[in-house]
């Protein structure tokens, strides 16, 4: 896990390895999307603009959505903080839902063929989550449950996994901590919610660190869901450059009317395939809370998992929206 890279000079400021790697997500988006226009628009500077703006928007709706979703951590701090996206705290999926809004009205407003360019986006936008889930991992967010499998990994002492693991998480249905300190040999103090927090590394002695790093204390050993998040990104992407290859060569030999080949249907797919996925990766993470839902009755879903819901259902919606609608190449 490695949450800060190193520190710029003079300025003291750290690149961070999730901010990091949304910005090399970014340019490889930038990239994959450029070269899939040249056959949409004599101008590559407006996927070029649109993407820019994406961006602003993305980060803009990661922490607002990190925001809301953790609001308890920023009641009475100071105002200043909620802005402070360098200390951390980027939700990835508010920042894709406020991305594709802002998108979609760019394209709108200078009247280009938003469903050709919303279908480069979506190929594009699972590249960014690729690399984005990356920096997820570098973190030490978005963590998965306790596993024995070969592949799992075990996070360090004091990581978002550790303190989560120590602590009883009733909002999961846990009601026990998976790992037990000694509370008053390990623990540094307790928040109003009752959570506990354990000291500092260099706060305790040498055979305590040996503990908590390498004997029974350490880190449970975790499924690493950002990995699997990053793998799903990379295969959704492929999956969608191939259906948008095949509707893209289909609609080139006047077959429009062939089945899911019109312009949007790439896009509509992204929603669908990602929700899926999302929905089933949650089961093996551990980070959010279940909140509600209506898929099942005891434990609700989390956040993440309803919105993977409703993405399928609106993806489904636009299918049949998309097919239904006149094709029109795009001037």
């Amino acid at each position: 896990m490695y949450r800060e890279l190193f520190e710029l000079p003079f300025i003291h400021l750290t690149v961070k390895s999730y901010g990091l790697m949304m910005v090399i997500g970014f340019l490889s988006a930038i990239f994959i999307i450029r070269h899939l226009s040249r056959d949409i628009t004599p101008n590559p500077q407006y996927i070029t603009n649109a993407a820019l703006y994406s961006l602003i928007a993305g980060i803009f709706g990661a922490r607002v959505f990190y925001v809301v979703h953790h609001f308890a951590e920023f009641r009475g701090a100071d105002w200043v903080s909620v802005f402070a996206i360098w200390r951390g705290g980027l939700e990835l999926l508010g920042g894709v839902i406020l991305a594709i809004a802002v998108i979609f009205f760019y394209l709108w407003y200078h009247k280009l063929p938003i469903r050709y360019y919303l279908d480069i986006l979506a190929i594009g936008l699972m590249l960014a989550l690729a690399f984005g889930r990356i920096g997820c991992f570098l973190n030490g967010c978005c963590f998965g449950k306790p596993t024995n499998l070969p592949w799992a990994v075990r996070f360090p002492y004091n990581s978002f996994a550790y303190i989560s693991q120590i602590n009883a998480n009733p909002q999961r249905n846990r009601y026990e901590p998976q790992l037990v300190l000694p509370r008053q040999e390990y623990y540094r103090y307790t928040d109003e919610d009752g959570k506990w927090y354990p000291k500092l590394l260099k706060d305790l002695t040498e055979e305590q660190k040996n503990e908590v790093t390498k004997g029974k204390y350490r880190c449970l050993p975790i499924h690493p869901t950002e990995l699997y998040s990053s793998a799903n990104g990379a295969v959704l992407c492929l999956i969608l450059y191939l259906f948008w290859k095949r509707a893209q060569k289909a609609l080139k030999s006047s077959k429009s009317d062939k089945l899911l080949v019109k312009p949007g249907s790439t896009f509509a797919l992204m929603f669908i395939v990602y929700g899926i996925t999302r929905f089933f990766i949650e089961f093996l993470r551990d980070d959010n809370p279940f909140e509600y839902g209506w898929w099942a009755v005891y434990k609700g879903g989390t956040v993440s998992q309803n919105l993977g819901l409703y993405m399928v259902i609106f993806g489904l919606i636009l299918m049949l929206v998309f097919q239904r609608i006149k094709t029109q190449k795009p001037k």
